[in-house]
């Protein structure tokens, strides 16, 4: 089969390689359909590692996914061939103590699809996945949503890390899928007024479209000022959703006493920093998101049902021959692109 691997900083190739086979009765083999390319991925094309988690050449990125079953194990009740699936790319171990305690996504023997060192990504023909990674896509939900449910689950899970959102104001720094995401949860969980800040125009527009109550380009404008001026005495909730710095301090800034900061963005430098001053007299809490736990199901739910619908995520879509193109487009953030799927 084809699978299209990292041999280099921004370099791939489409080689030929065996393909998978069951090998536990509860294992599910899945022809993919389509990947959606997420920031992780663009971290690994373009630097070779997050963190400590280096990519050890060749390597097949992609963990966004939804694909056709085409061989079941014995013992799988889940799902049957034919049926169309959303993959939950987690593999966790389900005997730790993480997961007895209902942490399975820090599990202590976590595999994950495209992580490095774990298991292989899902940016080829076929992949295999433990039955419980299976989420059957029923009703008028397409792959497209079934991939999608990846980053809205970690939208979903950073709200529902929030406690509360109904009618608070909240500020969203980092406009990408994941801060998209976020929006969209968080309006379905009936927020007050929600306002965004990134630095690419096109997603500005893409917020306003999602209905924020101001959408603003950090880079020439005033963000912190525009939102002040609408809310003077500060946001409810903050989620920094880009990785920077930046973002990190304007969210500080603009909470109130009391405020929330919920850090979802992966960052590439290695420490974050703050204001202690501002941080602790206004008794800021912080809390960081690791993905997500058991929300795959919610999100794929809030999309059937209507509480939240996708029309303006995928911006852009590649046939699978043409991978390198898409990831150089959104490793550079042309064109507008929110979103960008790769058709198999």
């Amino acid at each position: 089969m084809k699978a299209m691997m990292l041999t280099g900083i921004r370099q791939m190739e489409m080689r030929d390689i065996p393909e998978p086979v069951l090998v536990h009765s509860t294992d599910v083999k899945i022809r993919m359909s389509v990947m959606g390319i997420c920031g992780s991925d663009i971290h690994y094309y373009t630097q070779g590692q997050i963190g400590t988690q280096k990519v050890e050449y060749p390597f097949t990125v992609g963990h966004e996914g939804a694909g056709v079953v085409v061989e079941v194990g014995k013992s799988v009740k889940r799902v049957k061939s034919g049926d169309q699936i959303a993959i939950d790319p987690a593999m966790p171990c389900w005997e730790c103590d993480q997961c007895l305690a209902g942490r399975h996504h820090t599990c202590r023997q976590l595999r994950f699809l495209g992580c490095p060192g774990q298991a292989e990504g899902c940016l080829m023909e076929y992949v295999v996945m433990p039955e419980r990674s299976c989420f059957p896509l029923t009703g008028r939900l397409t792959p497209d949503h079934g991939s999608i449910s990846e980053p809205l689950a970690i939208g979903v899970y950073a709200v529902k890390k929030s406690l509360v959102v109904k009618s608070l104001n909240i500020g969203i720094f980092g406009y990408g899928p994941i801060g998209m995401s976020v929006m969209l949860a968080s309006k379905a969980q009936g927020a007050g007024k929600i306002y965004v800040t990134d630095i690419i125009d096109e997603r500005i527009k893409i917020a306003v479209k999602e209905g924020a109550a101001l959408a603003g380009n950090a880079l020439n404008e005033n963000i912190v000022g525009n939102i002040r001026h609408k809310e003077p005495l500060g946001l409810d909730l903050a989620f920094e959703c880009c990785g920077k710095q930046e973002a990190f301090d304007q969210a500080i800034e603009l909470l109130k006493p009391g405020g929330k900061l919920i850090v979802v963005g992966i960052p590439e430098f290695d420490r974050w920093s703050m204001n202690v001053e501002s941080t602790r007299r206004k008794e800021i809490s912080l809390q960081f998101i690791r993905r997500q736990v058991d929300c795959v199901e919610d999100a794929l739910e809030m999309m059937k049902n209507g509480l939240i619908t996708i029309n303006n995520m995928v911006t852009h879509r590649f046939p699978f021959e043409r991978t390198k193109e898409a990831f150089d487009l959104v490793a550079d953030y042309r064109d507008g692109v929110m979103k960008a799927m790769i058709d198999f």
